[in-house]
């Protein structure tokens, strides 16, 4: 068990500033440094979310630098997506625990060797998702595989976002720094929300996606079918503005309707039942934020609810998503034994 923590940041931008505001109310960590690419965009993030801290982090543009001199024991990677796979082993090679924003990495094969890092080091990689964390969705998981609503037959989800006006001007919409466009950005969300809770392997997928004159995916529509049979049907929109991310599971004796994006509320159907049900959702099924779960996993208090295997699954679900779209057939993950 390790008493003190210390974080360093890689990629100070955006979800940075939320992960290092929950960060600095914990008791035993110290934030001992930060990297970006400039050091005034570090110094932003200081001033922006670290008022009040003692001592700030030191500031870094050289990730090797900044292991190298403040010997963190964990590290919280923002970066962009492309970006995920070196910067992770970079880390794992440094000696850290490694909190990785979403998704993983941007192709399979990285996924499999980033698992294979993690294994090999006993370091903790947690991917940053926040519905795995959740009771709500650990709730839902354990009734589909315990079948209390009867068998899952059917999961019908969507993701409405005014993603392509939020990023204009960004990297998000550079394939080479993206990895692909709204479905591997918030998409991400609600696809690792369906996999997560379902939890079987995916044997088939089609998909449509459209680009909207921009070199990624703003519009998706996704048809997956999983191992265990269950079919699911994902709508995923980067050009609505009003936001909306639920998902829908059909069982043979009920049904569930959540919140797929952060899991604020969920209504349980039994039978024909119009009125939903209560359900036993206790303090010890959540484990709060990936960061409280980070923490956590560190100083042996709970497991890891997102490791790489979930990285693994969404990096083959993406694969195929866009081979599919690409072909206009089905396609099949290309799992490796």
């Amino acid at each position: 068990m390790t008493d003190t923590i210390r974080v360093a940041f890689l990629g100070t931008g955006g979800i940075a500033g939320k992960h290092s505001q929950e960060l600095k109310t914990m008791p035993g960590i110290e934030l001992v440094g930060a990297c970006d690419v400039s050091t005034e965009a570090v110094q932003k993030f200081i001033d922006h979310t670290l008022t009040g801290v003692a001592t700030p982090p030191a500031i870094f543009i050289d990730p090797a630098e900044m292991y190298a001199q403040c010997k963190p024991d964990a590290v919280v990677i923002c970066t962009p997506h492309t970006m995920h796979f070196n910067h992770c082993m970079q880390a794992l090679d440094a000696g850290c625990h490694v909190l990785v924003e979403k998704p993983m990495v941007t192709q399979a094969d990285h996924a499999y060797a980033l698992r294979d890092k993690v294994e090999q080091t006993g370091k903790i990689l947690i991917v940053g998702y926040n519905t795995s964390c959740s009771g709500e969705f650990l709730y839902l998981r354990n009734a589909i595989r315990d079948q209390t609503l009867g068998k899952l037959e059917l999961v019908n989800g969507f993701l409405s976002q005014g993603w392509l006006s939020a990023v204009q001007g960004l990297w998000r919409l550079n394939p080479k720094l993206s990895g692909g466009g709204q479905a591997y950005d918030s998409g991400a969300h609600l696809l690792n929300s369906l996999c997560w809770s379902v939890g079987a392997n995916i044997s088939e997928v089609f998909a449509m996606t459209d680009n909207l004159g921009t070199e990624v995916d703003i519009n998706s529509a996704i048809m997956i079918r999983f191992d265990n049979g269950v079919l699911a049907n994902i709508t995923i929109s980067g050009n609505c503005p009003s936001n909306g991310a639920d998902l829908h599971y059909l069982f043979t004796e009920g049904r569930v309707d959540i919140d797929g994006w952060a899991a604020t509320w969920m209504n349980v159907y039994e039978g024909n039942n119009s009125e939903p049900i209560d359900v036993p959702i206790t303090p010890e099924m959540d484990a709060g934020s990936p960061v409280n779960n980070f923490v956590d996993a560190i100083r042996g208090k709970s497991e890891p609810r997102t490791p790489p295997v979930y990285g693994i699954i969404q990096s083959e679900l993406m694969d195929a998503i866009y081979e599919s779209a690409r072909t206009g057939q089905p396609a099949k993950p290309k799992r490796r034994d």
